[in-house]
C-alpha cells in the first residue's frame, strides 16, 4: 500500500484541529472537476463545492461555489469592490493555498484567504469539497463549511 500524499495528511490534521466532522475520501483517480467528483461520489454536481481561487489585484480571493454554477467575475468583482477578479495562475494558487489547482481545499492554507460561499450549497444536506489533493475530497455541511472557513455568503451568478 502506498503512503498518503503529504497534502492529504496535512488536510486531515487541519480538519481535526478545527473540529471538522466530515470524512475524507481518497478516490482512485483525480476528480479535478465537479462533474468527475460527482460521478465518483454518486451525488449531484451541485453538491460539489468547487474551491476557486481568483487574483484580485495581487490578493487572493477564494470562492466556494456549487459545481452547478460558474462565477460571474465582473458582477462578483463589483460586489466585492475590487477592480477585477482574474483567473489565478497555478503558481499564485499554490503560493496562497499550498495546494494545486483541482485539489484546493477550503482550509489548511499558509495564511488566511478571504473566502466567500455560494448560498446555493445550502440546498444539500451533504456537500463535498477538495481535501488538498486532486484525488481527495471530504464531506461537510453548509453550516460546518461556513464555520470552518469564516466564509461570507456571496451570490456568484
Amino acid at each position: 500500500m502506498s503512503a498518503e500524499h503529504p497534502s492529504i495528511t496535512s488536510f486531515r490534521a487541519a480538519l481535526e484541529r478545527i473540529g471538522g466532522r466530515g470524512r475524507v475520501v481518497v478516490l482512485p483517480e483525480s476528480v479535478h472537476t465537479a462533474v468527475l467528483a460527482a460521478q465518483a461520489l454518486g451525488c449531484e454536481v451541485g453538491a460539489i463545492a468547487n474551491s476557486l481561487v481568483f487574483d484580485a489585484g495581487g490578493s487572493p480571493v477564494l470562492i466556494l461555489t456549487s459545481g452547478a454554477h460558474r462565477v460571474d467575475t465582473p458582477t462578483v468583482a463589483a460586489t466585492l469592490g475590487v477592480e477585477r477578479l482574474a483567473r489565478a495562475s497555478p503558481d499564485f494558487v499554490r503560493r496562497h493555498t499550498g495546494h494545486v489547482i483541482g485539489g484546493v481545499s477550503p482550509i489548511d492554507h499558509p495564511a488566511p484567504v478571504p473566502t466567500y460561499v455560494d448560498p446555493w450549497l445550502r440546498r444539500y444536506d451533504e456537500i463535498w469539497a477538495a481535501a488538498g489533493h486532486p484525488s481527495a475530497v471530504f464531506s461537510t455541511s453548509y453550516d460546518e463549511l461556513v464555520s470552518m472557513t469564516g466564509a461570507r455568503e456571496l451570490a456568484v451568478e
